[in-house]
């Protein structure tokens, strides 16, 4: 089986590669289970050293949309398409124009290279919670649902949005078997910061542990739908093993989320690297940010995910001591328990 990932380099991409590469043979779309033979890693910048060094990883550097349209990606030996890169919210906020091209036309592009191929390859999208937003006009319900209505509030979520229904649709004339994917906001990322208005809920927890200062620009009792990088990669592999049936509609799926506030980050965080860490926490409101993280929803119902064995997380306490586990040397503080 051959595999294209798309911001294949990044965080979420690079931790993808790493899984499908140890788990062994993948079950495409409910079949039996073939081995991987190839990665394909579409990216602007190069992969982590391991990744490189796999025989099996093959790496394209350049602009995504260029590529697909010059037919550089290999999508027509590829069975299986992750789609993850993506300009992020903050970016589309600040540059329009950007958001487009890299989130609308990029998508559009490489399902358009899909549909060349001809052999209807299995193309996961990464869209976001962000396609859900608070509105004075048109209020979100206490609890979302996967069958809620996207109300996006931002550029970014709206880009997110019709890349959802253009998955639906390529999916129903039978050019690519689409899976949308709705992921949470993502924490604790290693690495250093992005463009994301979400950024801060990795940073706030990531810095102090590496003994550097962190803002915060959102309220204390802010309330958050949040989700670990493993179980995060798990709900976007699953959306590429999992059956037709077991699939069902085209419309997108809402990955589990664990529901907790931006005070009980930090207190976990305490738990586990003492007050000196929460000290350099910088509790700064971002009037901006704000507005954009609060438009979103905190409560998530994912049925059709937990009908495929899906499940959220136990505890922040639990997603932080991952994080620590595995990345000890970005730690400077001693953790307790």
């Amino acid at each position: 089986m051959n595999i294209l990932i798309t911001g294949g380099c990044g965080f979420l991409g690079a931790r993808l590669a790493r899984t499908l590469l140890a788990q062994g043979p993948l079950a495409l779309a409910g079949a039996a289970p073939q081995p991987i033979e190839r990665i394909v890693l579409a990216d602007r910048v190069a992969p982590p050293a391991d990744l490189a060094a796999d025989a099996r990883v093959q790496f394209l550097q350049g602009d995504l949309l260029e590529q697909a349209h010059s037919g550089t990606l290999p999508i027509a030996s590829s069975q299986l398409v992750f789609h993850l890169a993506a300009a992020v919210s903050g970016e589309c906020e600040a540059d329009f124009d950007l958001g487009m091209r890299s989130n609308l036309d990029t998508t559009r592009a490489l399902l358009e290279a899909a549909r060349r191929a001809g052999h209807a390859p299995v193309f996961v999208f990464s869209s976001s919670v962000a396609v859900f937003g608070d509105s004075p006009e048109q209020r979100l319900p206490a609890l979302i649902e996967d069958t809620t209505l996207p109300t996006p509030q931002n550029s970014y979520g709206i880009q997110k949005f019709v890349g959802e229904q253009l998955v639906a649709d390529f999916t129903r004339k039978g050019f690519v078997q689409g899976r949308n994917v709705r992921l949470m906001t993502v924490s604790v990322r290693s690495g250093r910061p992005n463009g994301a208005a979400s950024s801060f809920l990795s940073g706030m927890l990531r810095e102090p542990l590496a003994g550097e200062p962190a803002r915060c620009p959102v309220a204390p009792d802010t309330p958050v739908a949040l989700a670990s990088p493993g179980n995060t990669i798990a709900g976007i592999v699953r959306a590429a093993t999992a059956s037709g049936a077991e699939w069902g509609a085209r419309t997108a799926i809402n990955l589990p989320a664990l529901t907790t506030t931006v005070r009980e980050m930090a207190q976990a965080l305490e738990r586990i690297a003492g007050t000196e860490a929460t000290r350099l926490i910088d509790w700064e409101p971002d009037a901006a940010i704000a507005k954009i993280v609060t438009s979103w929803p905190s409560r998530v119902h994912a049925a059709r995910a937990e009908a495929l064995g899906l499940k959220a997380d136990a505890s922040f306490d639990a997603i932080l001591r991952d994080y620590v586990r595995e990345n000890p040397q970005a730690v400077k503080f001693a953790v307790k328990g």
